[in-house]
């Protein structure tokens, strides 16, 4: 178990090393710059030049890169180049919102596909595995803006019982958790169709399992086989996809969190990348990085729990 945890760790380490590399390399082979930004179309070359000197922008990219890995190697992710604020204060409130909203919505979507997976796949051949599945299908192609934008319609304008923007803080009062509800459904409406549809295939092909028939040849009931012996063996894909959506906690959904007017990290990311701050642009990726990590070590840990087999891949 420890030698297999270990060899995850360093494939997640080389993982991340490559991650940052490439989203540098993008960053700044998409032209433009935080000192044009903050100084304006009008700048003069002089006050440009000094100003990205001053942010360590104006160099070459390798001492660009260079510098910021020597200060990633001490902890510091540096300063916002539009604000000069810390970037880990930034990112930080930002994080809070977000880890309330994703949460929220990714519990809400894991609890939406599981039963209706479980419904898909109990009925996969039949009428209602037939509806389910057309479900999953309507959900799963229609956009993210799409589904705010008829929320914010139906719950805000025709029936004004939740606010369509803004965000209190959770912590505060029973009000503000108003703000999370229609991003928080958003999500779950985004996430839980794949989801249910892989939930749902694996519980049709354990019910095809040796094992069940067995079951059913010694009396077993059909509610005991089903939950104490197929959705433990089913689960282990979805286990595995929620594993992988651990990042989508921490990166937000640029789309939801915009038409919502929600203060996460997600509209900090874009914020971030429209005005050319790549030292909070580097710090989210890293952040993101680190969350796929642990998403993934968590879904190992998982389903070597569930399954031993697993501990030998």
């Amino acid at each position: 178990m420890l030698g297999h945890l270990a060899r995850r760790c360093l494939e997640a380490a080389a993982t991340l090393a490559v991650l940052v590399t490439l989203t540098f390399c993008l960053a700044h082979l998409a032209g433009g710059s935080a000192a044009r930004s903050i100084l304006g179309p009008h700048a003069s070359p002089e006050a440009l030049k000094s100003l990205n000197a001053l942010l360590h922008q104006g160099g070459p990219p390798g001492a660009q890169y260079s510098f910021w890995w020597n200060k990633l190697l001490h902890g510091d992710l540096g300063q916002s180049a539009i604000t000069n604020e810390d970037v880990a204060v930034r990112i930080g409130n930002a994080a809070g919102p977000t880890l309330a909203l994703y949460t929220l919505g990714l519990g809400s979507a894991a609890l939406l596909a599981t039963a209706l997976g479980l419904l898909h796949g109990v009925f996969y051949r039949r009428p209602i595995g037939r509806v389910c599945s057309a479900l999953e299908i309507a959900l799963y192609v229609t956009p993210g803006f799409f589904i705010a934008a008829v929320l914010s319609l139906v719950f805000s304008i025709w029936l004004p019982v939740l606010p369509a923007g803004g965000a209190g803080d959770p912590g505060q009062n029973a009000a503000d958790m108003r703000h999370l509800v229609l991003p928080a459904v958003s999500v779950m409406l985004l996430a839980s169709p794949g989801l249910a549809r892989v939930f749902a295939q694996s519980v049709d092909a354990e019910l095809s399992r040796d094992y069940v028939r067995t079951a059913r040849a010694r009396g077993l009931g059909w509610l005991a086989i089903l939950f104490r012996h197929v959705m433990p063996n089913a689960a282990r894909p979805l286990v595995t996809l929620l594993g992988l959506s651990l990042p989508v906690i921490f990166s937000g959904d640029v789309v939801v969190e915009s038409a919502f007017d929600y203060p996460g990290l997600g509209r900090l990311l874009s914020q971030s990348a429209l005005g050319h701050d790549y030292p909070v642009l580097l710090g989210i990726v890293l952040l993101i990085g680190v969350a796929t990590i642990i998403g993934n070590l968590a879904a190992d840990i998982a389903l070597a729990l569930l399954d031993p087999r697993a501990r030998y891949v």
